[in-house]
């Protein structure tokens, strides 16, 4: 080839095809084209979102921390053991930090497949809580007051509400992705979405589980909303949410009023003590604290005082021993996990992970938020935990699961699609 590319000088040289070379890299150098790769069901992309993910341990391990110190008296006196609630929370979550790993490396694609499985088994659990609830069967479906929200098979118990939160996220973010030209009609974009709501949101409703229902609702308009569905619906159903939420808690039902007069004011010799309680028990503690607070396990309301301190109202307790800089340290972690939790989704390389990403996200971020307003009667109280604080290993199990899912996104979000 060399000696063909010669010509005598003053003659035309005949130019010569050569196949392109690739320059290798200069050692030290990345190359500048990034090497394509195909998604695997198992597949560890370029690795997690590491400040997400030590964001999620730290509020996990704080929260096993506060739950022992607001949980050891009333564990002795309920179970016998001050250990009794501690060690069992422990054990979920050990088991479900090992789960979100596994599920972090499991290719979020592939839950297009599982979106309308998810949300039949939640709306199938949903209705058998109703079902044992006529039938009066409460060592199935325990009841809290009026409140039916749980299904009880032997030493396990769990709320069908927390996997429902996951399957609206999961079949929204399913839908829109493969309708994003559509989104702009009401066949497409707002019918399904008002009928899974409508199916879910009003089971847990018979549940008298008034935050979930108001969670799983506000979670649907922000996945409709990003993925397109036009503003003036969004506007007739805040009219038609707000009428009835506007008559249910203003007399239409007694229950809900009662909870409003108690919001209004909990001090009142007219209400019943009973259903004032709570309330009163978890402003003193969040006054006892100050503003750095009487000190870890020092609470004194959670002596028997603040009823079930380990569930919606640990924050009382943080409140009191850690006083008002130790909460806002929490609610920081809490802001942070949310941003971070945005960001990866933002970077996510397609609709299906943008959304399912930011529908977790900001599920956990209405929960703190909602809690935490309870807990200091900012709104009525309706009866919901705090994500990685409040007892329950079934409920924190399926929160880290969820983060899984979240970090399976972070992972593949330096992964090209091919």
């Amino acid at each position: 080839m060399a000696a063909a590319g010669k010509t005598a000088r003053g003659l035309r040289r005949v130019p010569v095809y050569e196949p392109p070379r690739q320059e290798p890299p200069r050692e030290g150098k990345r190359p500048v084209r990034r090497r394509k790769m195909k998604y695997k069901v198992f597949s560890l992309g370029q690795g997690m979102d590491m400040p997400l993910f030590l964001l999620i341990i730290v509020l996990l391990a704080i929260g096993l921390v506060m739950l022992f110190s607001a949980s050891y008296a009333y564990a002795y006196y309920n179970e016998g053991s001050s250990y009794a609630y501690i060690s069992r929370q422990a054990m979920f979550a050990g088991a479900g930090v090992m789960f979100m790993l596994l599920i972090s490396t499991f290719d979020y694609h592939h839950y297009h497949k599982f979106a309308w499985i998810v949300l039949g088994i939640a709306i199938a659990l949903l209705g058998l809580v109703l079902v044992f609830k006529a039938a009066g069967l409460k060592q199935f479906a325990p009841n809290e007051g009026t409140a039916y929200r749980w299904l009880q098979f032997g030493p396990v118990s769990f709320q069908p509400s927390e996997l429902a939160k996951f399957a609206v996220i999961l079949i929204f973010a399913h839908l829109i992705s493969q309708n994003l030209d559509k989104m702009n009609t009401f066949r497409y974009g707002v019918a399904p979405f008002v009928l899974i709501l409508g199916a879910v949101g009003g089971l847990i409703f018979l549940e008298n589980h008034l935050s979930a229902t108001l969670i799983i609702l506000v979670l649907g308009a922000i996945l409709m909303f990003v993925g397109g569905t036009q503003p003036r619906w969004f506007v007739l159903g805040g009219i038609v949410l707000g009428a009835a939420l506007l008559y249910m808690l203003l007399g239409g039902d007694s229950y809900q009023s009662s909870r409003v007069d108690i919001w209004l004011d909990p001090w009142s010799e007219e209400l019943d003590p009973d259903l004032t309680w709570q309330t009163r028990q978890s402003l003193y503690a969040i006054g006892s604290g100050g503003f750095l607070g009487v000190g870890l396990g020092q609470s004194r309301q959670k002596y028997l005082w603040l009823p079930e301190p380990q569930n919606d109202f640990i924050f009382a307790v943080i409140c009191e021993e850690l006083g008002m800089l130790g909460a806002l340290v929490i609610m920081v972690l809490f802001g942070l996990l949310v941003w971070r939790g945005v960001y990866v989704s933002l970077h996510a390389r397609d609709k299906f992970g943008m959304l399912l990403g930011l529908g977790i996200t900001f599920q956990v971020g209405l929960q703190a938020v909602l809690n935490i307003c309870v807990v200091t009667n900012t709104i009525p109280n309706t009866g919901i935990a705090l994500p990685f604080f409040s007892y329950g290993g079934t409920a924190l199990m399926v929160l880290l699961a969820e983060m899984g899912v979240l970090l399976n996104i972070s992972r593949s979000s330096n992964v090209e699609k091919s």
